[in-house]
């Protein structure tokens, strides 16, 4: 049954998996902010995990973890979850 919720299309693998708890637990120190509270950011508040890292994984895995951090913080900021 085909919906239209990029949450109930993806399907995920184990390393981009990894890829999203290595994005998060990174942002947390990074932010000096409790992990759950990060999760809660790229879900709940801009479902950037849904709708950029899990989309974007091959590309963005790629990347140094500087360069992820960074982009992500961007993001975070452009969507107004993070000032």
């Amino acid at each position: 049954m085909q919906n239209g919720s990029v949450k109930d299309n993806l399907e995920l693998s184990q390393d981009a998996l990894a890829f999203a708890v290595f994005c998060i637990e990174n942002l947390a120190i990074k932010l000096g902010l409790d992990p759950s509270r990060v999760y809660t950011m790229l879900t709940v508040e801009s479902d950037l995990l849904y709708s950029y890292i899990f989309p974007c994984y091959d590309v963005l895995h790629t990347q140094d973890k500087e360069y992820i951090m960074t982009d992500l913080i961007e993001l975070m900021k452009r969507r107004g979850v993070l000032k």
